[in-house]
């Protein structure tokens, strides 16, 4: 399938304004019979889990699921609320046949969506995605009706949190706990409202929760690893060691020190790599990132041995160049970080385990292990959009783009420009060395966007 055409998955499944196309209970249902038709292995008994964050939509979605799998002869392990991670550890942990995770990550209440793993917990390559598309929009499989006795049956599992929090545990070293760290966790009123404060005391810690209340439509409400000031506030009204804020889905982590300063996952990823490099668990002395990354990150890493591969952004690319290398460690800049030998996605909470015993291992505080890198000033934007017509052919921008490159190159910095693959909306990042200078390029960057988009239909 071509990528220029309006597939429904996206860099991280289908997402979407929740009961308006794709993301409705029909499409769901047709959903859950195609991934039921694909996903079955050899055997007598089929199960798929399904699990979700805390999103009002989100039983719908569920029932519109299970309803379109169990109507194709497979069973569904019904999880309820908790995280994208732990989705996936529960997919391998219980030898299912595939899990699907309800989410819209970092997005407003009012959007959802539905991802996919393999048996593995592995996220779908482009090719099986396309797979699963046909079968929703073709009439392949809709003679298959099992009746009686052969009709899915459905489950809900318990002990879930149980399960995932031994698991994270056990990614620590033997006997290592957090005793007397003061930690302020903002739980982003989403899925791992229960389980990252759970493991996190169970360790040892004291921890302070905040935004730990979903009720149904206050997920990311100016909360969580995309607002992490309230967080930063708390840590020093609270005098703790550290704060740590995960978004809806709880698959990334953004992290503040004692002093109030925000860490991004480049500053994380520069602590913690050459940890693993010391450890002999940083395979390659090489790390994956994205084209997204702080070049300073870069030039950090080569001060202490360790290379830098870049891919696209999406924490999928990261896991494929991963694999494709047989390397150990990865992340993107927005708090997705991949512990290869433990996990096969981003996890935010095994991050903030992860981190913490680096701190507690070397004995240093996160203010002081995040001198290892200072970032070249950056600037983000997300502009919405009508349609994604390549860039190159909007007249204004290209040609604006072109300048501003020329500019940057003089200056040492850069810019990058890309359609959101989660989003119908342009991102713009420029990163340099004079921050007003970034500023006055990106308003003449949105200036752009606006005048070739003002004479362009809506796509539909």
């Amino acid at each position: 399938m071509s990528k220029t055409r309006h597939r429904l998955f996206g860099t991280d499944g289908i997402r979407g304004r929740a009961n308006v196309h794709p993301i409705t209970g029909e499409m769901a249902y047709r959903l859950g019979r195609a991934a039921a038709h694909l996903f079955v292995r050899t055997g007598e008994e089929h199960h798929i889990v399904i699990g979700k964050d805390t999103r009002i939509s989100g039983y719908m979605l569920e029932m519109a699921l299970t309803s379109g799998i169990t109507s194709m002869g497979v069973n569904v392990i019904l999880v309820g609320p908790f995280t994208t991670p732990g989705i996936a550890f529960l997919t391998r942990s219980l030898r299912a046949d595939a899990g699907i995770m309800i989410s819209a990550s970092h997005n407003p209440y009012d959007d959802n969506g539905i991802k996919f793993f393999s048996s593995e917990g592995l996220k779908l390559p482009d090719e099986l995605e396309d797979r699963i598309e046909r079968l929703v929009t073709d009439p392949e499989i809709d003679h298959i009706r099992p009746t009686g006795a052969l009709i899915g049956k459905v489950s809900r599992l318990s002990g879930a949190e149980g399960r995932y929090v031994e698991f994270l545990k056990n990614t620590l070293p033997r006997k290592q706990k957090f005793d007397g760290i003061r930690i302020v966790a903002d739980m982003a009123n989403g899925g791992a409202y229960k389980v990252a404060p759970m493991a996190l005391r169970e360790l040892g810690a004291e921890v302070i929760t905040i935004a730990d209340s979903p009720d149904g439509i206050n997920i990311n409400d100016t909360c969580g690893a995309l607002y992490p000031e309230a967080l930063a506030k708390k840590v020093v009204e609270t005098g703790a060691d550290l704060g740590v804020a995960l978004d809806g889905d709880a698959d990334r982590t953004v992290f503040v020190t004692s002093s109030g300063k925000i860490l991004d996952g480049d500053r994380i990823m520069a602590i913690v790599a050459p940890f693993l490099k010391r450890e002999g668990r940083l395979l390659e002395d090489t790390m994956v990132t994205t084209v997204m990354s702080n070049l300073a990150l870069e030039e950090s890493m080569k001060r202490q041995g360790i290379r830098v591969r870049k891919t696209q952004v999406g924490d999928r690319y990261i896991l494929e160049e991963i694999d494709r290398l047989a390397l150990s460690f990865g992340g993107e800049q927005s708090g997705h970080i991949i512990f290869r030998d433990f996990h096969s996605t981003g996890d935010g909470l095994l991050t903030t385990l992860q981190v913490l015993s680096v701190l507690e291992t070397d004995g240093v505080s996160l203010d002081d292990a995040a001198r290892i890198m200072e970032p070249y000033p950056q600037i983000l934007k997300t502009i919405p959009v009508s349609s994604k017509i390549p860039i190159d052919t909007l007249p204004v921008l290209s040609k604006r783009k072109v300048q501003v490159e020329k500019e940057l190159e003089e200056g040492h910095g850069r810019l990058l420009l890309r359609y959101s693959g989660t989003e119908m909306a342009i991102r713009i990042m420029l990163e340099g060395p004079d921050p007003a200078a970034l500023e006055r390029m990106m308003g003449s960057l949105e200036e752009a966007v606006s005048k070739d988009f003002s004479s362009i239909q809506p796509s539909h």
